[in-house]
């Protein structure tokens, strides 16, 4: 009796688990803050690490980040025909981006995704 309560408290436990852990949430729910440091809402998410839009962690993105942005041409680290910092500018410095794949990969153990 004593493993057929065990067994039965188990199962339950595991279905209880499963069902919290199913986080869809429901299609009335209000959507999430945007982010304050966008630049433009071109459908891609600044809450990871890493900024797939650009190639480049997203704290260090200087086309997503505002501040960034002034903080970058102020230090004349701007690309005026490419319209992003030019120490991120892969299309004048194609040596860059692997720069910055090297982080991707020290943190991931993978080749980051390209740039859209």
């Amino acid at each position: 009796m004593y493993i057929k309560r065990t067994t039965a408290m188990g199962a339950l436990a595991i279905a209880g688990l499963g069902f919290l852990g199913c986080s869809k949430s429901p299609d009335n729910a209000a959507p999430a803050a945007a982010p304050t440091n966008q630049v433009s809402d071109e459908g891609h998410s600044h809450d990871g690490w890493w900024c797939h839009e650009h190639g480049v962690p997203e704290k260090m993105c200087g086309q997503c980040d505002a501040t960034l942005t002034a903080k970058f041409k102020a230090n004349n680290d701007w690309c005026k025909e490419h319209d992003r910092p030019e120490s991120q500018c892969f299309a004048c410095h194609p040596e860059r981006e692997a720069e910055f794949a090297i982080l991707y990969e020290a943190k991931y153990g993978k080749k980051p995704p390209l740039p859209r």
